[in-house]
C-alpha cells in the first residue's frame, strides 16, 4: 500500500514547510484551513497507471455516457479514476450555488433576517416571493435544496451589498482555492457567457466545501420544511435524486440550463472509500443521475481492486 500515500505525503511535507516560522526552526501543526487546502490540492493522475486493468472493470456502460465532461476522483489519494474534457471550459448552471453557499457560511450570520426585495426578485425558477423574509440559514436551505435562483440573489445582496461585489468575492475565493479556469458572473448559474468553470475546478470546490460540516449537512438533507420569519413554511425536497437512490451518496448539487445541459456534483462513501464526481452537460435530467451512478460504481470497483492488489 506504499504507493497509495506518496502524493499525500509529498504535499503534507510542502504544506508543513510553508508553516515553518521565519523565527523558529520547528514547524507548527496544520490549521484546519491549511488541512483543507492540502486535501484539495491532492490530484494524482498516475497512481493507477499499470496497477490494475481498468478496461476489465469499465464494462460497456462507460462508453454510453452522454455527458460532455466529467472528473471522478478518490478523495483519500486524489487519484483521478476517470475523466473526460475535465479541464475544458463549460457552463456550470446551478452548481454555481455551491460557491454562494460556501461564502454565506463563511461570511454571514445564520440568524440574520433577509427580505426578498424588488432588486433580487426576478420570479424565475423561484419559490421565494416579493416581501418574504427568511433567516439566512433557511434561505440557504431553500437555495441549495430546490435550487432557488432568487434566494441566491438575495443572499448575494445581503453579503456583498450588491451582486457585482458578491461576484468579486466569489472570484477571489476561486483564486484562493486554485480554481484557475473558473469565473463567476452571478450567484446562481443563470445563463451568462462569463460564468464558467471546468469539471476539474468544480471537483476542487466540491472537496473544499464538503469539509465544512454545515455545508455538508445542508446538501445532504433530503427534504425539509423551510420556514419564513412569519411562521409560514415551504416544503422543500432536494433536487439531487442520488441522495435517495444511490447507496452512500451524501451530496452535493444539481444544475440545469439549456447552455449547460444537465449537471451534477456528487459525493459518495462506501467501505471507507469516498469518491467525488462532477458531471457536466448530460443529455437529460434523468441521465445525469444514471450516468453519475455508473461512474461512481466504476470508481468504487476500481479503488477496491487497487487496494486488494496493492
Amino acid at each position: 500500500m506504499k504507493n497509495i500515500y506518496v502524493c499525500s505525503l509529498l504535499l503534507l511535507t510542502i504544506v508543513m514547510a510553508a508553516c515553518t516560522s521565519n523565527n523558529n526552526a520547528g514547524s507548527r501543526a496544520l490549521t484546519p484551513e491549511q488541512e483543507r487546502l492540502m486535501r484539495i490540492n491532492m490530484i494524482d493522475s498516475t497512481l493507477l497507471n499499470g496497477a490494475i486493468n481498468l478496461d476489465s472493470l469499465a464494462g460497456d456502460k462507460l462508453g454510453s455516457i452522454s455527458a460532455d465532461a466529467w472528473m471522478l476522483i478518490d478523495d483519500s489519494t486524489g487519484c483521478i479514476i476517470s475523466e473526460r474534457n475535465a479541464n475544458e471550459l463549460r457552463n456550470m448552471a446551478s452548481i454555481t450555488k455551491m460557491m454562494t453557499c460556501l461564502l454565506a457560511i463563511e461570511n454571514g450570520q445564520m440568524g440574520d433576517t433577509i427580505e426578498i426585495s424588488s432588486d433580487v426578485y426576478v420570479a424565475k425558477d423561484s419559490r421565494v416571493k416579493l416581501g418574504d423574509k427568511y433567516t439566512m440559514r433557511n434561505l440557504i436551505d431553500e437555495m441549495m435544496l430546490i435550487s432557488d435562483n432568487d434566494a441566491a440573489y438575495a443572499l448575494a445582496k445581503h453579503l456583498g451589498g450588491d451582486t457585482l461585489k458578491f461576484c468579486d468575492m466569489m472570484n477571489e475565493k476561486a483564486a484562493y482555492l486554485g480554481m484557475t479556469n473558473t469565473h463567476f458572473a452571478n450567484p446562481n448559474g443563470l445563463p451568462n457567457a462569463n460564468n464558467y468553470s471546468t469539471a476539474s475546478d468544480l471537483v476542487r470546490l466540491s472537496r473544499y466545501c464538503m469539509r465544512d460540516s454545515l455545508f455538508a449537512e445542508i446538501v445532504g438533507t433530503v427534504e425539509k420544511d423551510v420556514f419564513l420569519t412569519d411562521g409560514r413554511h415551504i416544503p422543500c425536497r432536494n433536487t439531487n435524486a442520488l441522495l435517495s437512490t444511490y447507496e452512500g451518496c451524501f451530496g452535493i448539487k444539481t444544475g440545469f440550463t439549456r447552455q449547460a445541459g444537465n449537471c451534477l456534483a456528487s459525493v459518495a462513501k462506501r467501505d471507507d472509500i469516498t469518491l467525488y464526481l462532477v458531471l457536466l452537460n448530460s443529455r437529460s435530467m434523468s441521465s445525469r443521475f444514471t450516468e453519475s451512478a455508473i461512474l461512481l460504481d466504476y470508481g468504487f470497483n476500481v479503488m477496491k481492486t487497487y487496494r486488494q492488489n496493492n
